[in-house]
């Protein structure tokens, strides 16, 4: 910033900025404890989907629709599917008093039904279906009750301490993640923060300059969260926001933070004052972080156009965070600045013993080597980006096949239960809606004999383990049977109280399906099997002809959810690469420097896709992440987030790059050591910024939530790939081979320059 012009408003009245924040830090610390219960947890709703329809008709036209409910994992040491002994006595204790709660309309158990479904092979697991009173979106406040009620119960009943019962289920499973995931949030930024703080401490050789980012990073996160909790008064954020904010708000935090500071210490070793040496800073290294700032917000802010809850989320908490952290840098952080001053450097001893890690002759050899060799360094460094890259030509889409419940919860532990029974596709069963024309009814002889090829070309496929509909009460039953059965509509709802009102509408015109999973298909192929189902139709099944069929449940909710993300994700990239791109030339004024950002982003985003790929779907070195295996699916949103996140996050080094070479070369005009010279100062600060984040993102790939592990892994693994390949490698030595063709058409050679050069001599 010139002399004469006055110093920045933060600079010139830093304690007002300093108690302005700290009181919005203290009001957004109290208010963030309360917002994670705002929160929303797994969503796979696609605006008019097929799925969404299905669950609309049954809903609407059911008189008792199953809609969701809990499943209860009761294990013993007796046996509960035989008469005779203790673990009856405990089964049939806890059933009834479950039905005693006033929200609990009936259960299902093999008490009730006698289906083998209900009981293990050893008969010491025995399965309790609960259904409730009560809407699918008000059931998370029933699962801590129906638990508290269940271990009761156990306690109570005598030998009731040695079973041991697991409450599972869509809505359990939910708030069980939730709870997770706020738990490993909190847990993150108390575990991430010792370690980023000894880089610091290595990085700048002071302790009073390594607190000050940590302190951005500390304040800026519940003032994000305090800021998503005000935006759950008028749009839906999932709980998933939460690692979002923590992983990029302390990852873009300090390193914007470490960013200024390392500027501020350079011009205050320049004789400036303290005041003068922030205003400087916040119009050189400010620029640069107002700079990343926006890229990075128009890479989250693409994701508000997405159809999911969760990715909107994930951008409006990428948006907030960013901003809340820009913010923080440019304003709160020169005012600190300025009234420590020379203190920045506290204690001075340290300095002189960790000058080894910021020194420049290091990076200067480096540089050289660079400019030096461009050619080579270019083939290199593209050689082993595109070896990264190729795994992902078998990437595969889906729902991953092992791991996708938290197996560290109750729920999850419960549906792995249900998965060793072989009935665990009972809590997602894939819901078959067919609706009659209008003068045909569902209990018609032709009806029932189509619903029964219907049920038979469904059962005959070998993933599925069970088909439940009206043509399906009891094994072996004929035709001829259920027409019996169904001529008297009233006296077949009086015998089946709990069922049929569950499968057959008010007006019969429409029945319900439930296909039920076999227990060696995964997730993965349950939503192959979706799409085998909607391909069957109803128009070759005699007497369904010109019936509607709609298929509905959780796997075919992420079909739905996924084909719609896909068809969006042109949209999505061509906004992130275009408005990326414009930021880019406007800034630096430059056609060459945007498309080749473009060019190496792209490079960087395939090589993360593909780690992915090699470590989760392929399972090389799954172990080492907890996992149980391969997932053989990666789920659609990770993709998704990755791309957008990494495609702004990775444009910080390049914009702190670019920005420290581009001042250089408008000093001297020479865009080879303006290469080296910008290469070699910011070096060490992109190094450091890297580490930190591979330690905040790569804390989040060992979570206890896959969908974190995905997310928390793919970001580690591109900001080392573009802190190393690129931005160490691939951009030095672009720039030195386009020389000033870099800054076309906004090249502007300094007169001072010129006349520097002698004739003949290199304008590269």
């Amino acid at each position: 910033m010139p002399p004469d012009r006055p110093a920045p408003r933060g600079a010139r009245s830093h304690w007002l900025v300093v108690i302005v924040w700290a009181i919005i830090g203290g009001a957004a610390a109290i208010f963030a404890t309360r917002v994670p219960d705002r929160l929303t947890g797994q969503s796979t709703e696609s605006p008019s989907s097929e799925a969404e329809h299905a669950e609309g008709v049954v809903d609407a036209g059911f008189d008792a629709p199953i809609g969701e409910f809990f499943a209860v994992a009761l294990k013993g040491p007796n046996p509960l599917g035989r008469r005779g002994g203790g673990g009856i006595a405990v089964l049939d204790t806890l059933i009834a008093a479950l039905r005693r709660q006033p929200y609990v309309r009936g259960t299902i158990s093999v008490r009730t039904s006698g289906d083998s479904m209900f009981v293990s092979r050893d008969h010491r697991t025995a399965l309790i279906l609960v259904a409730f009173n009560a809407s699918p979106d008000s059931l998370s406040v029933l699962v801590d009750p129906l638990r508290a009620v269940v271990s009761r119960t156990l306690h109570q009943v005598p030998g009731g301490a040695a079973y041991h019962a697991l409450v599972t289920g869509r809505a359990p499973l939910d708030l069980d993640e939730r709870r997770l995931v706020t738990s490993d949030s909190r847990r993150g930024e108390v575990r991430i923060l010792p370690f980023t703080g000894i880089i610091l401490v290595l990085a700048f050789g002071a302790l009073g300059a390594a607190l000050l980012p940590i302190g951005i990073g500390i304040l800026g996160v519940p003032v994000a969260v305090a800021v998503l909790g005000l935006l759950t008064h008028v749009m839906p954020v999932s709980i998933f926001s939460l690692i979002i904010v923590t992983m990029v708000g302390l990852g873009v935090g300090i390193d914007y933070s470490l960013l200024m500071v390392t500027r501020f210490r350079k011009e205050l070793r320049a004789d400036q004052t303290p005041a003068e040496a922030a205003a400087r800073t916040v119009a050189t290294a400010g620029r640069a972080v107002l700079t990343s700032g926006l890229t990075v917000v128009l890479g989250f802010g693409a994701l508000l156009l997405t159809p999911l809850v969760e990715t909107r989320s994930v951008g409006v908490a990428g948006v907030v965070v960013v901003v809340v952290m820009v913010l923080l840098a440019t304003t709160l952080l020169p005012a600190a600045l300025a009234l420590l001053g020379p203190r920045i450097d506290w204690p001075r001893w340290l300095a002189r013993r960790l000058a080894w890690y910021h020194g420049r002759a290091l990076w200067e050899r480096w540089a050289h080597a660079l400019t030096g060799r461009p050619w080579v360094a270019l083939a290199l460094g593209a050689a082993v980006v595109l070896a990264l890259v190729w795994p992902v030509r078998h990437i595969r889409i889906g729902l991953p096949a092992l791991d996708w419940w938290p197996a560290a919860t109750e729920s999850g532990q419960g549906a792995r239960t249900l998965e060793r029974m072989g009935v665990g596709g009972v809590i997602e069963p894939i819901k078959v809606v067919v609706t009659l024309p209008d003068t045909q009814r569902a209990t018609s002889a032709r009806s029932l004999r189509g619903l029964m090829a219907l049920s038979d070309s469904l059962r005959a496929d070998p993933r599925v383990g069970q088909v439940r509909s009206i043509v399906d009460l009891k094994p072996g039953t004929s035709l001829l049977a259920y027409s019996l059965l169904y001529s008297d509509l009233a006296a077949a709802r009086a015998e089946y109280p709990d069922f049929i009102p569950a499968y057959l509408s008010r007006d019969t015109r429409t029945a319900l399906i439930d296909v039920v999973p076999a227990d060696t298909t995964s997730l993965t192929s349950d939503m192959e099997l979706v799409r085998r189902i909607r391909r069957l139709g109803t128009d070759n099944i005699r007497g369904l002809a010109g019936a509607r069929v709609l298929v509905g449940g959780y796997a075919a909710a992420n079909v739905d959810f996924q084909r719609n993300l896909l068809d969006r994700l042109p949209l999505l990239v061509a906004i992130i690469l275009g408005s990326t791109a414009l930021t880019l030339a406007l800034i630096f004024r430059s056609a060459l420097i945007p498309l080749k950002a473009i060019v190496l982003n792209s490079l960087s985003v395939g090589a993360t896709f593909g780690v992915i790929v090699l470590v989760f779907q392929d399972g090389w070195g799954a172990s080492l992440f907890g996992l149980n295996g391969p997932t053989e699916a990666i789920f659609v949103v990770v993709p998704v987030i990755v791309f957008a996140s990494v495609f702004g996050l990775s444009m910080d080094y390049e914009v702190f790059l670019l920005t420290r070479i581009k001042e250089e070369f408008d000093r001297a005009g020479d865009n080879t050591q303006a290469t080296v010279e910008g290469l070699t100062t910011i070096a060490s600060t992109i190094t450091s910024a890297a580490l930190i984040m591979i330690i905040v993102f790569g804390y989040f790939a060992f979570s206890r939530v896959l969908m974190m592990q995905f997310v928390g892994f793919g970001l580690a693994v591109a900001v080392l790939l573009d802190a190393t390949l690129i931005r160490l490698v691939l951009v030095p030595a672009i720039m030195d081979l386009a020389g000033r063709w870099n800054w076309w058409p906004g090249y502007r050679q300094p007169i001072s320059a010129r006349r520097r050069r002698p004739a003949g001599g290199s304008t590269r």
